[in-house]
């Protein structure tokens, strides 16, 4: 298990966001956290990022505490580990997040060497290798404005592997893409998922999940209403609020 959440809450000025949210991750698995806008998603890939405190819960990532309750308190983990947790996890938002300013390269092996003190050599290798595995070895010295929405995604994606982190979280990674790029995604994922690397990815898209993800997790208004493997999920529907989203 490279992930684990437990009894996760947030709220914003008072309105409830997650609501006792429980799950894990295993290593080489693809959880997709299903559910229509609104209903908690993202605020799941924050809290896992430190990027949004949880008001309560447990966040383990490879067997160190990010966050847990200790006398009825919420406990962040300190600075060095903070750090080594970091190393774990990849992150792929939703708009992408590149620095515009930056090349390609630069994108990639700036926080390899600059928050975690990679030598420029290992990093530029580093980049260079998953640049060629993704199909962008020619894209090196581009910007993001010169690139289309489909290699934009590849170049966050090769951003997040920089580290060889455990685990990877993606932000509605299909948002943007047409049929065509969204299979090319899938095959990526699902070759890190085989190189041993827990996925998370977080999406409404459900033809999407059903392509690639190992087990589903279904969220409405911030609580987990069914947690199931694909098959299991797409057999079932009786669930109302399901149907319903389905249907959308």
């Amino acid at each position: 298990m490279v992930l684990e959440v437990q009894g996760l809450y947030k709220s914003f000025s008072g309105e409830p966001v997650l609501q006792d949210v429980s799950f894990n991750l295993n290593q080489g698995e693809i959880l997709a956290i299903l559910g229509r806008s609104g209903a908690g998603k993202t605020t799941i890939l924050r809290c896992i990022n430190n990027l949004t405190k949880c008001d309560r819960g447990t966040i383990k990532v490879d067997d160190m505490y990010l966050c847990r309750e200790e006398n009825g308190a919420t406990v962040y983990a300190n600075p060095s580990t903070m750090l080594k947790i970091r190393k774990n996890l990849g992150m792929v938002f939703q708009n992408f997040n590149l620095f515009p300013h930056m090349s390609v390269v630069q994108n990639i092996v700036e926080a390899p060497i600059n928050v975690f003190g990679m030598p420029k050599q290992k990093a530029h290798e580093k980049a260079a290798e998953l640049l060629e595995m993704l199909g962008l070895s020619d894209k090196a010295d581009s910007y993001p404005f010169e690139l289309s929405g489909g290699q934009k995604q590849r170049v966050a994606i090769a951003r997040a592997c920089a580290l060889n982190p455990k685990i990877m979280c993606m932000d509605e990674p299909t948002s943007a893409l047409d049929p065509e790029l969204r299979e090319g995604i899938a095959s990526i994922i699902e070759n890190l998922a085989k190189d041993g690397m827990g996925i998370l990815i977080i999406t409404h898209d459900m033809n999407f999940a059903k392509r690639v993800a190992t087990r589903i997790i279904f969220l409405d208004d911030g609580k987990v209403i069914q947690e199931s493997s694909k098959e299991e999920f797409f057999e079932s529907m009786d669930n109302e609020r399901i149907r319903r989203f389905v249907a959308m």
